[in-house]
This record gives structure tokens, C-alpha cells and sequence, in this order.
């Protein structure tokens, strides 16, 4: 005999009496023995429990086993967590929605302090809900999921907001009249209607922003500090001297 032909037929006997793969060996008493590997000794068969450990074994009489399965379960990889969204606070959603609708903060601010007194979870009487006190038929037209969610609130309710200063030509007292009192109503009275509850929702948002901007001027005409320079913020969407259209 050759020793190429020594070399398969040693290749042969140890495929035969050596088996490499996880799976169970069922005995004829019922029990079932996992293990990585095999190899047959004889009349025993030597039961390998881990692939890496030569010493973690167990013999068993190769006519108890009655037969051999795989093993068949399968680990599901581990599906990728999505990061959780990043909770803004009222501050920052309201920069934030202002920012992606071309609205100043400061006013999108005096809105919501009038709406809901930033309130994240206000319902009003007539079932308006959260910060910006969207009603549910609005709210749902604007995509809203949790008008309780205070960033989906702002964006939402911003948006809408966005949507009257363009119909109203960038009137904000009209615009504001229209979210409070619907934009058909403001069209049917050609301004803000004669109802006294939207009157004075309009000017104590004119009054409030309309104080801020002064703040800020008088703010930004002291005297230059050596510290960082405050930026000033964009100009006022509502005149200092617009009246409330009757």
C-alpha cells in the first residue's frame, strides 16, 4: 500500500468515527444529549459538550443512542435599536419650529403663552389640547399623532400658523384672528371678527410680543460689554404700532 493511499484511508476512517456539528444524540430511555461533537470508540460513543474544551466529554454505550438530530434552533440576529427621539424642551421646539417655518420664536412664544399658558397637557373647554390648543379635526389634518407631545404640538401648530400668514398675506393680526377664531371668519368680516374673546386673544399677543422686541432693543442699545456679543433676533412680525382691525 502507497502512503498516498495510507493518507485516504486514515482521512476516511476518521470522517466515519468523528463528527463534527452541534446536534442531540436521542437514547432509547427518551433523553437526548447535546453536544458539538462525536467520535465512536468501540461499542462507546464519546460525547463532546463544548467545541473548544477536549476534557468536557461524555461516554455513553453506542447501543443506547437510537439515533442522531441536529440541532435545529436558530438565534435570530439582533434587530439594530433605533436611538430613542430626542426630547426638546418647550424652549427649544419652539426655536426649532420656528427656524423650519420662517416664524420669530419670540412669536410662536406669544402664541403659545396665550394658547395653553404652556401647558403641555391644557384641554380647553371646547376640547382644544395642548401647547398650542390644536383642535382635533386641525390636528389630525396637520398629521398629529399626540397632541399631547409637546414638540409635535409646536410643529404642528407653527405650521398652521405659517399656513394663515400666507393666505392672509402676512397680516399677523389676521392670522392670528384666523387661529382663533377660523379662517372663514376672518374672511366672511374682512379682519378680526367682532367676537370679544378674539379681540382680546389678538391683542395680548400683539402686547406680549410686541414687548419682547422692546426688551430687546433697549437690550441691544447699552453699551458694548468685552463679553460675547448678543445676537440679535430677527425683526418683529407684528408693528409696534399695527392696531387690532375691528
Amino acid at each position: 500500500m502507497t502512503r498516498r493511499s495510507i493518507f485516504v484511508l486514515a482521512v476516511a476512517l476518521l470522517a466515519t468515527c468523528c463528527c463534527s456539528a452541534s446536534e442531540y444524540a436521542v437514547m432509547r430511555n427518551g433523553f437526548a444529549l447535546k453536544h458539538e461533537r462525536r467520535e465512536v470508540m468501540g461499542a462507546i460513543t464519546r460525547l463532546y459538550l463544548t467545541a473548544t474544551s477536549p476534557s468536557s466529554f461524555v461516554d455513553v454505550p453506542s447501543g443506547d443512542i437510537e439515533h442522531f438530530e441536529k440541532d435545529e434552533i436558530v438565534i435570530a440576529p439582533e434587530e439594530p435599536r433605533l436611538a430613542p427621539p430626542q426630547v426638546l424642551t418647550i424652549d427649544q421646539s419652539i426655536s426649532q419650529a420656528g427656524e423650519k417655518h420662517h416664524i420669530d420664536p419670540d412669536f410662536i412664544s406669544s402664541v403659545v403663552r396665550a394658547e395653553s399658558g404652556f401647558h403641555p397637557r391644557a384641554v380647553s373647554p371646547k376640547g382644544a389640547r395642548g401647547l398650542m390648543q390644536l383642535m382635533p379635526k386641525t390636528a389630525a389634518g396637520l398629521g398629529v399623532k399626540d397632541s399631547f407631545d409637546g414638540n409635535e404640538n409646536i410643529e404642528a401648530g407653527t405650521r398652521y400658523l405659517r399656513q394663515l400668514l400666507e393666505q392672509f398675506d402676512y397680516d399677523a393680526v389676521k392670522a392670528l384672528a384666523a387661529y382663533n377664531a377660523g379662517p372663514d371668519r376672518v374672511t366672511h368680516y374682512r379682519g378680526v371678527p367682532p367676537y370679544s374673546e378674539t379681540r382680546n386673544y389678538v391683542a395680548r399677543i400683539v402686547r406680549d410680543y410686541n414687548r419682547k422686541k422692546t426688551a430687546d432693543d433697549k437690550l441691544a442699545a447699552k453699551p458694548a460689554q468685552p463679553t460675547k456679543p448678543r445676537i440679535r433676533k430677527k425683526a418683529a412680525l407684528v408693528a409696534d404700532s399695527t392696531p387690532v382691525q375691528h
